[in-house]
Formats: structure tokens, C-alpha cells, sequence
């Protein structure tokens, strides 16, 4: 099915370039099926890693020619903070313990994923207030740099901007705390936790929001709930225990961010005796 996709989008895309006469209308149209492709179900991670590329240089072609589509806007800057993390970010710390400097190198690369990731979100976002329908891309724009920020340590310049991207997601909340099923929430809860000068007691009535509205059933919020709050703890009991749930909140959803989930939970659990 995946395959499927692929060679409908490459067939739309390109007869949409040869009709330069309407090519607004098709353009628009091309935006629209870009943009529900990044919600199609995929629980094949390396799948979904072959696939992910062409997407997102389709997709980036189009927004150039559609700036304002907001939809498509919100699935690149998500696609490419999603690729980033599962295939560049992750992959680096796998990496680590056997290859420091190939795993220094492909955490550069997910720098600069994230930092085109954020350029597209800002671009959409434009400036004046936020809108409501903006909430999604705010989200992504605002997980693309804080992300960026937290690989670029040697770059005070780079660093120096966090506290727009804690703004940025702060915005979104205001409008929208529930958006995402309690995704948003965790954001402002990771990001409260590792600030400096956050405080961890906010940070933990952000994920309690996050796991009341996903009811405790995303792998997402548990893992995010354990690497920011029990992990720093030392609390390794709770840590192994978030992500005990993390590994069967995943079970049965066929998607990819739970598929990945599960993945980087079991990757953590078997490293507990190196982490505390």
C-alpha cells in the first residue's frame, strides 16, 4: 500500500507541473493529498524510513508553490521532525557506544533536519497572533526547535533562542491544551523539566494533564514521562515502570510513533544498568 501511495503521488505531482495553465487549483488539490499522507497508518519502520524521503521532497516542493497551506506546512515540519528523531537522532545514540564520531555525525545531520524542520514551520507561522488552526504547526515548529536546541550545544547563538521556542509552545497551549490527546501537554512538560530553572513540580502537572487526556494509552507520553522526569531522578523503579507501560500502550496501534515508541522503550530497558 505504501508503494501504492508513493506512484499516485508521483503521478499527481508531476502532471501537476505540466499544466502550468491551472496549476493553483491542482496544486491545492496535490497540497490536500500531501498533507493526509502524513497521517497514513505505518507500523514498518524501515518502511516508513525508505518511503519518508521521497514524501518530504515532494511535499517541500509543493509548499513552496502553496506557503500559505497550513495543512501541508504542519505534515513537512512534522515529517521531517519525525524523521529526524526516529531515523537520524535515535539512530546516533545506538550508535554511540561503539562509533563516538559517526554518532556525532548524524547527530549534526538531525540538527539540521530539525532546523529545517522549524524553518518551514516559522515560514507558515508567519508573524501577528496565533490562530487557532495553527495550533498543530505551532506544535511541530516548537518540537523542531526545541529539538534542534538540545543537539547544538556548541552553538550559543543556537542555544540562546530557547526561550522563544518555550514562547512558541507556550502560545499553542494557551489556545489549545488538549490538542494532540495530551501530545502538546507533554511537550510543555519535557520542556519545563529541562529548561533552566524549570520547575519540576509544573513539569509533572503537565504530563499528569498529557496522561488524562491520552488516558494513559499513548507509549509516547510515558516514554517522554520517563526520560524527563524519572531518569534525571534517578528513580529507576518508576523509570523501568513508565516504560513497562509505554511497551504495552503501543501494542495493537498500528502506527509509526507508537512502533517507534516501543522500540526506543525495549532499546532503554535493556540499558538500565548503564543509565543508573
Amino acid at each position: 500500500m505504501q508503494g501504492l501511495r508513493i506512484g499516485v503521488l508521483s503521478a499527481v505531482f508531476t502532471g501537476s507541473l505540466m499544466l502550468s495553465g491551472c496549476t493553483s487549483l491542482l496544486l491545492d488539490r496535490v497540497a490536500d493529498t500531501l498533507a493526509e499522507q502524513q497521517q497514513a497508518e505505518e507500523d514498518d519502520l524501515p518502511l516508513a524510513r525508505d518511503a519518508a524521503a521521497f514524501y518530504l521532497k515532494v511535499s517541500e516542493a509543493v509548499l513552496r508553490e502553496q506557503p500559505s497551506h497550513t495543512r501541508l506546512a504542519t505534515a513537512v515540519t512534522a515529517g521531517f521532525t519525525q524523521y529526524s528523531y526516529a531515523f537520524v537522532a535515535f539512530e546516533a545514540e545506538k550508535l554511540e557506544e561503539r562509533d563516538a564520531r559517526a554518532a556525532q555525525a548524524l547527530r549534526e545531520r538531525a540538527a539540521r533536519l530539525y532546523a529545517r524542520a522549524r524553518a518551514h514551520g516559522q515560514r507558515a507561522l508567519g508573524v501577528g497572533p496565533l490562530r487557532l488552526d495553527q495550533v498543530a504547526l505551532a506544535h511541530w515548529t516548537a518540537s523542531a526547535w526545541a529539538a534542534q536546541i538540545a543537539l547544538s550545544k556548541q552553538s550559543p547563538e543556537v542555544v540562546a533562542e530557547l526561550p522563544q521556542a518555550l514562547a512558541l509552545a507556550a502560545r499553542a497551549y494557551a489556545l489549545a491544551p488538549e490538542h494532540g490527546q495530551g501530545d502538546l501537554a507533554a511537550l510543555m512538560g519535557n520542556l519545563e523539566a529541562n529548561r533552566p530553572g524549570g520547575r519540576i513540580d509544573l513539569a509533572r502537572r503537565y504530563f499528569a494533564e498529557a496522561q488524562a487526556l491520552s488516558q494513559g494509552r499513548s507509549a509516547a507520553i510515558w516514554v517522554a514521562q520517563a526520560e524527563a522526569l524519572a531518569q534525571p531522578a534517578g528513580d529507576r523503579a518508576t523509570f523501568e515502570a513508565e516504560l513497562q507501560r509505554a511497551v504495552a500502550a503501543a501494542q495493537g496501534q498500528k502506527n509509526l510513533v507508537s512502533t517507534l515508541m516501543r522500540e526506543r522503550a525495549q532499546w532503554l530497558l535493556q540499558r538500565l544498568d548503564d543509565l543508573f
